[in-house]
């Protein structure tokens, strides 16, 4: 999938793919404004805050540095039958946004089409897990203080500035669930300045970073941090530690009045490890992800004229003579060899307009097109989802 903003992130770092991820503080700048604005803006923010039911982590509000209570600006919006739905207050909001806060969209792909798009086309590229938090700061507000992610981060800003100061880690690759609190902030300040419009900044996992306007006077802050978690070793041996429940050796109970049979246990491991490679990790840990949220497809509803693949990562088509497989979330598809021109086009990660691909590959593609939404690894392009690909995607078939 070709996404304008991974084209922009790429050429403002100096990056050719995702193989520098997590190697090293890099800051860049994009040049194209309607690009920044087209990701989202402060009053698309709020908008999305007004008509959603959001509750704390997914949407929180800080002031001088401490979290403002919810009950200062969110309200039960009351129906006339007396049910009550938590909303933002977007007066009181207002309020404090007057007044300088911080206000934070925990996952916001969640919410929004184009950043859930935005953080698809991520995945696909850095082939790991991507969500994406907004941050919005107002006039003189601090934001977080200062801290360490436990995943790679590449920070947008999308309107106004902000001062920032990274400094390196207290800890080599920290995790979240770590055998070190690392609670101690390193003094190594590797870069402070401003952050404006169109600037991009990777921070590695474990740099210990916080951003601020305290001083900047009026004005605001808009920016995204895509959060990217990538597998470790950890893991690998935690997937590992599944396996191992097919080999009887592993159910046995560990005796500890006969000896736990430590040296054949270690000798299976041993040859656990050598079956299954951090290699056969990665692939398994792409094409076994559960399926994503969509709009189910009904006849009843309407016509099927467009889709599109909404897999996590990027399907894996194998040829095999008369047959081609399809390998995604989960699941393993075989097709017929003539369906290959239409499985290339419906599984590229761009929206296809039925008809005008049935003109290009085959009117096959309509059948093709109906067994991947059934399967659900494709889509109904629904307007709204639509939305989050206009201008930032090109159509397949263009």
């Amino acid at each position: 999938m070709e996404h304008q903003l991974i084209s922009a992130i790429e050429t403002a770092l100096g990056w050719s793919g995702a193989e520098k991820l997590g190697r090293g503080l890099v800051r860049g700048s994009m040049d194209d404004p309607a690009l920044v604005s087209r990701i989202m803006t402060p009053n698309r923010l709020l908008d999305i805050a007004m008509r959603r039911s959001l509750n704390r982590p997914q949407f929180r509000c800080f002031q001088r540095g401490e979290e403002v209570h919810p009950a200062i600006y969110y309200t039960d919006s009351v129906s006339p039958r007396g049910q009550g739905i938590s909303m933002v207050n977007m007066r009181s909001l207002g309020r404090l946004l007057g007044e300088g806060a911080t206000v934070i969209m925990d996952q916001a792909n969640v919410f929004d089409p184009t950043m859930e798009v935005a953080c698809r086309a991520l995945q696909w590229w850095s082939r790991e897990r991507v969500q994406v938090n907004a941050y919005l700061t107002t006039n003189d507000a601090s934001g977080f203080p200062l801290h360490w992610d436990d995943h790679d981060v590449v920070i947008v800003q999308l309107a106004g500035e902000k001062e920032w100061e990274v400094r390196g880690t207290s800890r080599e690759v920290p995790m979240y669930r770590d055998a070190d609190p690392n609670s101690t902030p390193s003094d190594d300040i590797i870069w402070s300045g401003l952050m404006r419009t169109g600037d991009v900044m990777h921070i590695p996992r474990g740099h210990w970073h916080q951003a601020t306007r305290v001083g900047s006077g009026s004005g605001k802050s808009l920016h995204v941090t895509f959060g990217i978690t990538k597998r470790t070793g950890a893991s690998w041996l935690a997937w590992l530690g599944d396996w191992c429940r097919e080999h009887e050796i592993f159910r046995h109970d560990l005796d500890r009045w006969h000896g736990t049979g430590g040296e054949a246990l270690g000798a299976a491991a041993a040859e656990l490890v050598g079956e299954r490679s951090p290699a056969d990790f990665l692939a398994a840990y792409e094409h076994e992800t559960t399926l994503p949220r969509h709009v189910p497809f009904h006849g009843v509803l309407g016509p099927l004229d467009a889709v599109v693949c909404t897999t996590h990562f990027s399907p894996r088509i194998e040829e095999c003579g008369e047959t081609v497989n399809v390998v995604a979330s989960g699941k393993k598809l075989t097709l017929t060899a003539k369906a290959l021109p239409a499985l290339r086009l419906l599984l590229s990660g761009q929206p296809v307009a039925l008809e005008r691909a049935a003109a290009v590959v085959g009117a096959e593609v309509t059948e093709v097109a109906e067994i991947l939404v059934e399967e659900e690894l494709c889509a109904v392009l629904t307007p709204e989802l639509s939305s989050g690909y206009t201008g930032l995607v090109t159509n397949a078939v263009s």
